[in-house]
């Protein structure tokens, strides 16, 4: 399962990646405002928790660490500095689930609230589970720009999950998709296991035999709470972004009323081939958005007011109440007597 990525532009996160980076930088003698040359910002905004960077931000920091010709291990030890608790609700919901296996699974899918230069995902087989990075920053030209963003991605994975275990769990191996670069014999130093290049892709591979065991901060009704937070946040960040992100809105904008793809596509100055594909773009598709905007309702109707089952149903266009009681069990697993508590 993959994890989409918003706009590299959008200013939506905590500006902790670019204050790690920045502080490895100036340990090296290099200038807080060099570091920042062209993100917009200053080095007193790094630690203030009303500013919000954009993912396109960081990358400009990163191609000001290249370009200022950097420790060649530095994306590794912002990688490795970079803790899970420095990720706010992301960070804590991962490290308080109930087993390495869960914290797989919630990493792919809690990603877009990482500030994530790269897609990420998982595939679990019989003797290994595998972290596979698809895109690779692709939106980066420059060789030494991708491999130091895979450099600190790699080491952030082997981080955080040492965060969540509470113990060292180094991978079995990595494979890079590039040549060996002149300091390759640091990958294995940080990173802990056997490291291959000239591979057909970036790879990070596990024992699956770790997949059970439990965090070492786990707990039910924290990772409960956590879960139901981030759900919150990417809802958030789906409906305020992009081109989905108006769609959203619209469909938001008049409860009880669904108009179709062709309506939204006219309110919002499209054609409806054009809407197609920009969504599809941005990873989704106007039956998702739909299907989610009436989720998102079905839920707060049945927790916040006493409308009756069918009231609800009728409410979110669902033609009879047994198919919208189909929808509830796909969505939640539940019913709505158990939503209501």
């Amino acid at each position: 399962m993959a994890s989409t990525r918003p706009p590299l532009n959008e200013r939506i996160y905590a500006p902790y990646k670019i204050a790690a980076l920045v502080e490895v930088l100036a340990e090296q003698g290099i200038a807080p405002e060099d570091s920042l040359k062209g993100t917009d910002l200053r080095a007193d905004e790094l630690y203030d928790a009303s500013v919000m960077t954009s993912v396109g931000q960081y990358a400009t920091v990163c191609r000001n660490a290249v370009s200022l010709s950097c420790a060649p291990d530095t994306p590794f030890r912002v990688g490795r500095r970079l803790h899970l608790s420095a990720y706010g609700m992301y960070g804590y919901a991962l490290m308080s689930c109930l087993s390495l296996r869960d914290y797989f699974k919630l990493g792919v899918k809690y990603h877009r609230l990482a500030t994530p230069t790269v897609m990420i995902e998982w595939t679990e087989y019989p003797d290994r589970m595998v972290w596979t990075f698809p895109d690779a920053f692709v939106s980066s030209p420059s060789r030494e720009l991708r491999e130091f963003i895979i450099e600190q991605q790699y080491m952030q994975h082997v981080t955080h999950l040492e965060d969540v275990a509470g113990r060292r769990c180094p991978p079995v191996r990595a494979c890079f998709s590039y040549a060996a670069p002149a300091h390759a014999e640091r990958y294995a130093d940080y990173l802990g296991c056997p490291c291959f290049f000239d591979e057909p892709q970036c790879e990070l591979v596990y024992d699956s035999a770790i997949l059970d065991q439990k965090p070492q901060l786990a707990h039910k009704l924290t990772a409960a709470l956590l879960q139901e937070t981030c759900d919150r946040l990417i809802g958030q960040a789906k409906t305020s972004a992009g081109v989905a992100g108006e769609v959203y809105q619209i469909l938001m904008g008049q409860p009880g009323v669904f108009p179709g793809m062709d309506e939204v596509a006219d309110a919002m100055h499209l054609t409806t081939r054009t809407l197609r594909r920009r969504l599809l773009a941005e990873g989704t598709s106007f039956v998702a958005i739909v299907d989610d905007v009436r989720r998102s309702l079905a839920l707060e109707y049945l927790k916040t007011t006493r409308m009756s089952t069918d009231d609800v149903a009728m409410l979110l266009g669902f033609s009879d109440t047994a198919n919208f009681r189909r929808a509830l069990k796909r969505w939640t697993g539940k019913g709505p007597g158990e939503l209501r508590g």
